[in-house]
């Protein structure tokens, strides 16, 4: 039976179960932890689905409405757990915890929703990924606009941002890469989008952009956006109305630590698409690990909320050159003097203070974050004093933003144990000495033995009776006991609480006092440990901005340093950034190829200017095109992220985009196959590129037949040199392409030379100027281990290719077959193309000068002076010619 079946039969559940059914029909999207003492219980499909996703047993709870409950369950103190393993999946859960005093409820307990966990809104540290922002992304289209807006709740970073086309749109949501997306329901996404994990469709009223406005402004506390310089954002503040409630509905608290919207604008940064991305391998490999990626060569950062930052910074390469050279300039002082080293050392004790201060603003901050902030604070003196003696601007203002916290770290260490434990629940937190009270109430609870000892033996000396006992029963609880003998001597202030058959019991108002501090010391110590524990964080979040600012210039600071060790470590070089269009590196390398080489990496040079914007790339397979293209997108990218780079010198021009177009993948979901996205990819490309932009072409038209896929590849290279003037990398197999450059003169061939030895091949790996004399295609077959029958009936095919005619084997074995005849289409006369001057295979000349005898006498024909059957002829003799 599902929930929401049982709500129809309330009147036949136990009281119990109406209550739980009455908070589930208020969350039916997500799985509902109902605490039902040391255990978190879930019912009817909630248990059957839990049971899957957790292996845990699944069992029934007698019956309810006349049927048996299944349910499952999980223990409190192990929930963290299996939360994780639900947020890993995907899955949302509501916590419903007892808020009621099951001593004085009648009937269950009262129980509510305290918190909802949701993939992109968790904040709990065993949740999450240390080294990987938790991103939520909302977005939805208002005015022709696309609105955007992220937030990371585990730290409070909150930004929106405005975008014209679904391509820009798609391009950003792989930027942010979220865990969780919120979308209008009447938004159409493109496939990439709609079939992300942790998609969820929202209604459109919920971005209204008058809530929108309300919710803003009341978080802000500010009657209008003007300070903020995003009013006019409409589209976006509809996306951010959304998030910022969605994120309050979900920790069920308010949200102090967001404090500021910061605002995006696509020309601002290098626009990278889907596509790049993935080609490029920035923080996720082409197999979807993290392995052999550029972060995973670049990020050595001593800090968790380093390596987020660095990995922000690389998947958004900045275009403002002020920023840039600043970066450079820090990483320039750290470099001298190695002072880079002394500052890491001094970076990896800090704990990773952003996620603390955003755990602390929600209030759910644990002892064990409370002891890692002060311990970080401690290091600050130490940070500033190594960037005292820098003289770089950038560096100069972090150590201002890290501010000083003294006090703050007094206090930390006055209040906290030296080594905490994981959570409040127990005690044990608060360190003595701190507060008097407690440390009575514990003196009371933990010595209460010696406090009854020395009482007596005050008593005696009081009252002068040596018989007098101070002792304590379950039923009775303390008293002073005297022989019925000895009672009369007894002082007025006792009183007579227990007669027995040989002695009087009695008991004092410092005894009565001692009593009711006894036996409620260890809950009240308890109780004053967790007052203490909140007072402290209340007296933390009064510094939560300042605190943020802190966390933030420290997160910078390792990067900065972290950029330096590589740049000594990987031999990297400063690049001179213009606003002069060109790439000129000399000596470039790749930074992730050459770190899992076994053998020296070949350096190469690239040049391109105004009036050298594309380079027609041929040589063989395996001999390095595609290193080549993407190291030198990847030294354009490192250079506009402030890094230096692997070069022996560089000197790049400001870029708007970076396009890749390079291997082959198909969309079997998306219904593309291989070539429909080669060709979407390509038409990405020719429509959105522009002269500032780096272009990276491999293998166009290799997903079709020869004519179509070389007329396409001449096309779209043409397109690219002629029109779109881009600096663009034109890596082919098609050798018909190395003659562009006579008819572009912005166009130059150069290629990867090869050298064979007998039948095999030896790669150089080094760029020259000029085509490539021939493919290499069967050597590099044969090093594959294609058979050698293959092979050989393969270099008979091509000589006869080369020859101009096919094989006739009448022979045993099976037969070669004849190339399909391709029938021209009516289409303009081809286009006049110069021989090229360097020898190049003997391949069919499409652009040649001389056309085919067939096309001229395709020409010379009128179709209406014909009649069918000259008609029937006239094919006939074109397809002799052909």
């Amino acid at each position: 039976m599902s929930a929401t079946a049982s709500t129809n039969q309330q009147v036949e559940h136990t009281p119990m179960m109406q209550q739980y059914l009455r908070i589930k029909a208020e969350h039916p999207q997500e799985l509902v932890f109902y605490r039902m003492g040391d255990f978190y219980e879930l019912f009817y499909d909630d248990a059957k689905r839990a049971s899957e996703l957790l292996d845990v047993t699944l069992t029934a709870r007698g019956k309810s409405g006349g049927q048996p409950i299944p349910m499952a369950g999980i223990p409190y103190h192990a929930a963290e757990g299996y939360l994780a393993r639900l947020i890993r999946a995907g899955v949302s859960v509501a916590i419903a915890e007892q808020i009621g005093d099951p001593a004085t409820s009648k009937g269950p307990v009262e129980r509510k929703v305290v918190r909802i966990v949701t993939p992109g809104t968790v904040t709990d540290e065993a949740l999450l990924n240390e080294r990987r922002d938790n991103l939520l992304v909302a977005t939805v289209m208002v005015g022709g606009k696309f609105g955007l807006a992220l937030l990371d709740v585990g730290t409070g970073h909150f930004a929106i941002q405005e975008v014209d086309t679904l391509e820009a749109l798609a391009e950003q949501v792989q930027r942010y890469s979220p865990t969780e997306l919120l979308v209008s329901e009447d938004l159409i996404l493109p496939p990439e989008i709609d079939r992300r994990a942790g998609l969820r469709r929202r209604a459109p009223w919920e971005f209204d952009l008058e809530s929108a406005l309300r919710v803003l402004n009341r978080q802000f506390g500010t009657m209008d956006l003007e300070a903020f310089g995003c009013s006019h954002m409409h589209a976006a503040l509809c996306a951010a109305g959304c998030l910022l409630q969605y994120a309050r509905d979900t920790q069920r608290t308010e949200l102090p630590h967001i404090r500021t919207l910061r605002t995006e604008r696509s020309e601002d940064s290098v626009a990278l698409d889907p596509a790049s991305r993935r080609n490029l391998e920035i923080d996720t490999n082409l197999n979807g690990g993290d392995d052999n990626t550029l972060l995973s060569v670049f990020d050595a950062c001593k800090t968790a909320m380093g390596s987020r930052l660095l990995r922000r910074w690389l998947n958004n390469p900045l275009r403002n050159l002020h920023t840039l050279e600043q970066r450079q300039q820090a990483i320039t002082a750290l470099i001298a003097d190695y002072r880079f080293e002394l500052l890491r050392d001094a970076l990896k004790p800090i704990g990773d203070m952003e996620r603390i201060l955003g755990r602390l603003a929600l209030r759910s901050a644990r002892p064990r974050d409370l002891s890692r902030l002060g311990m970080s604070l401690a290091q600050f003196p130490e940070l500033q004093r190594q960037l005292s003696e820098t003289d770089a601007t950038l560096l100069g203002q972090l150590s201002r933003e890290m501010g000083d916290w003294p006090e703050t770290v007094e206090l930390l260490e006055r209040a906290l144990v030296e080594n905490p434990p994981v959570v409040i629940r127990e005690g044990g937190v608060i360190a003595e000495g701190f507060d008097d009270e407690l440390d009575e109430l514990r003196g009371i609870s933990e010595n209460a033995g010696d406090y009854l000892v020395q009482m007596e033996v005050r008593e005696k000396e009081r009252t002068g009776i040596p018989t007098l006992k101070v002792g304590y029963n379950r039923v009775h609880g303390y008293y002073i006991e005297i022989s019925r003998g000895q009672s009369d001597k007894a002082p007025a202030d006792y009183i007579r609480r227990q007669t027995l058959k040989n002695a009087e019991r009695f008991i004092t108002p410092e005894l009565k006092e001692f009593e009711d501090k006894a036996l409620s010391a260890k809950s009240r110590a308890l109780a004053r440990e967790k007052f203490l524990y909140e007072e402290l964080i209340t007296t933390l979040n009064e510094r939560l901005a300042e605190l943020q600012n802190a966390a933030a210039a420290v997160s910078q600071l390792d990067v900065l340093a972290n950029m330096a060790e590589r740049a000594d470590q990987l031999r990297l070089t400063r690049p001179e950034l213009s606003n002069q269009p060109g790439i000129h590196v000399e000596g470039g390398r790749h930074p992730v190829v050459e770190q899992v080489l076994d053998v020296p990496f070949v350096a190469n040079d690239i040049d391109l200017h105004e009036s050298r914007r594309m380079l027609v790339i041929t040589g063989p397979n395996m001999g390095g095109k595609s290193t080549y293209m993407r190291q030198t997108a990847l030294i354009a990218l490192l250079a506009h992220c402030g890094s230096f780079v692997p070069a022996d010198s560089a000197r790049i021009g400001l870029l708007d985009r970076i396009f890749t177009r390079i291997g082959s993948a198909d969309d079997l979901a998306g219904g593309r196959s291989t070539f429909m996205v080669e060709m979407t990819e390509t038409a990405n490309i020719l429509r959105n590129a522009s002269e500032h932009s780096l272009i990276l072409m491999d293998e166009i038209g290799r997903g079709t037949s020869t004519y179509d896929g070389l007329s396409l590849a001449w096309a779209c290279a043409h397109f690219l040199a002629d029109k779109v003037r881009a600096f663009t990398l034109f890596a082919t197999h098609y050798f018909e392409l190395t003659e562009l450059p006579a008819q572009c003169p912005e166009a130059t061939n150069i290629h990867l030379n090869a050298t064979e030895h007998g039948d095999s091949i030896v790669f150089l790996h080094r760029i020259q100027e000029g085509p490539a004399s021939k493919s290499y295609g069967l050597q590099v077959a044969k090093l594959a281990g294609i058979p050698q029958e293959v092979l050989e009936e393969a270099k008979a095919r091509l000589a006869a290719l080369e020859a101009g005619h096919t094989t006739r084997d009448s022979g045993p074995g099976p037969k070669p077959v004849s190339p399909p005849v391709v029938e021209p289409a009516p289409a303009p006369k081809p286009i006049p193309v110069a021989q090229p001057k360097a020898t190049a295979p003997a391949q069919v000349d499409l652009f040649g000068s001389a056309p085919h005898p067939a096309v001229e006498a395709l020409e010379a024909l009128d179709p209406d002076d014909l009649t069918p059957r000259q008609a029937l002829e006239q094919l006939y003799a074109l397809r002799k010619l052909l």
